[in-house]
């Protein structure tokens, strides 16, 4: 799964890297983006104006936000069986911006807990996780306004992620970032849908200071 991620630029430097169009005020470098919190994303491929979402889908029939919590990965290999990622696939997918993410690795014999890695493309550019949103209004409050929630969408781990954790998100860089957002069919889109090539990423132990997410600082994607 990915349950942490990085997106630690600043405005200007991630909208000339990436060619995006507007980017909210509220924009700032985040280094340990959790779910339930909110993240930038593209979902229109023409204006590549950047939107604010919250991580943790939170499908239109849900009866009320607190699912969102328990939706923060979609499966790449089950998007076309679940009932609330199906119908996304081919009306509502977006890219959720990052430079990085994090997994733990499970280490037996030991009473320390899992050990956090910290993952990137070599180069330390920006790229797109596949992603779904949707949006949920309240029933019981008609004028309150609608919520707009995203997950992210994972796939089998690559040869470098494997190592320590068996699934990673799908990253999607150049070309393909935009392809995603414009396939037109389901077909075109799923195809997208596979690990990053493990020779353009690195990795790096990071301290566990990333398990409390109150830590958000330059520090946290420090190597150990």
């Amino acid at each position: 799964m990915c349950g942490r991620f990085s997106m630690a630029l600043e405005t200007d430097d991630v909208r000339t890297a990436l060619a995006l169009g507007q980017v909210p005020e509220s924009w700032k470098p985040r280094y340990n983006v959790a779910p339930t919190q909110t993240v930038a994303a593209v979902s229109d491929v023409n204006t590549r104006d950047v939107v604010m979402l919250r991580w943790g889908l939170v499908p239109f029939w849900a009866k009320d936000p607190s699912i969102g919590s328990r939706m923060i990965n979609a499966r790449s290999e089950t998007l076309t069986e679940k009932t609330s990622f199906k119908k996304l696939l081919s009306r509502r997918r977006c890219l959720i911006l990052a430079d990085g993410f994090f997994e733990w690795q499970k280490v037996s014999g030991t009473t320390k807990g899992s050990i956090p890695f910290y993952f990137s493309l070599k180069d330390g550019e920006p790229f797109g996780f596949a992603g779904l949103w949707d949006q949920w209004a309240d029933k019981a409050n008609p004028g309150e306004s609608a919520l707009t929630t995203c997950t992210i969408i994972t796939c089998a781990a690559n040869a470098l992620v494997a190592d320590v954790h068996e699934r990673m998100p799908v990253i999607l860089s150049g070309d393909r970032m935009w392809q995603w957002l414009q396939a037109e069919s389901e077909v075109e889109a799923l195809s997208l849908l596979r690990p990053v090539d493990p020779t353009l990423m690195r990795a790096w132990q990071v301290s566990r200071r990333v398990n409390d997410v109150s830590n958000d600082d330059p520090a946290i994607l420090e190597t150990v």
